[in-house]
């Protein structure tokens, strides 16, 4: 029996296995974009059919689905073996500036973005971006959907320079750093563009309420590697009660480590940093201990929101932040997303394995050059390019 679905990557074929017999699916699906004109024509991150999906050596996850009447199962190793030649990449909370999404007012398709986030949000996007007040658009309610539009609306600005649209024809595989990564889902079509922002600003909203509910911080540790951070973080977890205890939550690269933990916790880190040999710590301007058992809360509400949203397989690889892999089984995704906001950002891991996996060139895509840096910082031959909005 075969089977024909709403599935198609560019004329790749997917492994469907019935739940009693093996078959082939031939699976059609147009080109997914964020808007009428955004984002066709991208390659599947493997440059070929797919015949077959190889273990290799790593846990594969599978689940059930229906098609029709019958139940299948649709494999999430579709990307294992992608080899990355061009990367888009964008930034998450802290990238964001008073005056971002100006530029991005002289091209209409990017325009239209800010016009979109306007009526899901309830409120001027744009007016935030470019004109602040500093405080209000740091507020994780306000900086997560701002940070999201604007570097879709980057997308829109190169699409309109000359070559622009080769280069993002060019693009195998893409990443984002926390909140980015919901921004490069909807640049690999696994969700609309306005079905994206929803989920951003639900994002925000949940991750806000949790930091209301339990006082926690976040500090940067510089200077070290991640073994001595943790033994850090360890030192000053013998200080304070479990409620205060603190973990590595941003793996960014080595010398730049993100910790997360009660106020108590993060200033007995601060304290003991110096004797760890820590060149410095700077304490960041975010509402809470994000990416920690502190978010919990925020967990459910993303869960229920991510049930009820659409999202497909990707076009391209689209790289976890939890755990540095690419998936392609929709229902594998939410389940990533929703632990996202309490798992460290696996962002190190990531960076290395494009660059060991053969990268090439990668592109950042919205405000500021904090992705840059860290890719400069891991490998100073690295070629990346800021494309702001």
């Amino acid at each position: 029996m075969q089977l024909r679905a709403f599935l198609n990557l560019y004329h790749h074929s997917l492994i469907l296995r019935h739940s009693l017999a093996t078959m082939t699916a031939s699976l059609a699906i147009s080109p997914i974009s964020l808007s009428s004109s955004c984002f066709s024509g991208l390659r599947n991150g493997t440059g070929r059919p797919v015949l077959a999906v190889r273990n290799l050596g790593r846990s594969r996850v599978s689940m059930s689905v229906s098609i029709g009447s019958s139940p299948t199962v649709l494999d999430d190793a579709l990307f294992a073996d992608y080899k990355p030649t061009n990367a888009f990449l964008f930034p998450g909370q802290g990238a964001q500036a008073v005056g971002m999404g100006k530029e991005a007012q002289s091209v209409p398709a990017a325009a239209e973005l800010y016009k979109k986030a306007n009526d899901i949000l309830g409120f001027d996007l744009l007016d935030v971006c470019i004109n602040g007040p500093k405080e209000k658009l740091d507020s994780t309610v306000i900086s997560q959907p701002a940070l999201y539009v604007t570097s879709l609306a980057a997308v829109e600005l190169l699409r309109a320079h000359d070559g622009g649209q080769q280069i993002i024809d060019s693009v195998d595989v893409t990443c984002g750093l926390s909140l980015g990564e919901y921004t490069a889902l909807a640049f690999a079509g696994s969700f609309s563009f306005e079905d994206g922002l929803k989920l951003v600003k639900l994002r925000g909203e949940a991750m806000q309420e949790a930091a209301d509910a339990a006082k926690g911080a976040m500090v940067s540790v510089i200077g070290l590697d991640s073994d001595k951070v943790q033994q850090l973080c360890d030192a000053a977890n013998e200080e304070v009660d479990d409620k205060d205890k603190v973990q590595i939550a941003n793996y960014l690269c080595t010398g730049n480590y993100a910790v997360s933990g009660g106020v108590k916790g993060v200033e007995a880190l601060e304290a003991k940093a110096k004797s760890f040999k820590a060149r410095m710590t700077v304490r960041l301007a975010v509402a809470g201990a994000f990416h920690t058992r502190f978010m919990d809360p925020a967990v459910s509400r993303l869960e229920a929101k991510l049930a009820a949203t659409q999202i497909r397989t990707p076009r391209i690889p689209v790289i976890s932040n939890v755990d540095a892999q690419p998936h392609s089984d929709p229902e594998v995704i939410k389940k990533i997303l929703a632990r996202q906001v309490t798992s460290p950002v696996q962002w190190e891991t990531t960076v290395k394995t494009l660059l060991t996996k053969g990268l090439t060139k990668s592109y950042e895509l919205g405000p500021g050059k904090v992705i840059a840096g860290i890719v400069k910082r891991m490998d100073r031959s690295a070629e990346i390019e800021n494309i702001g909005a």
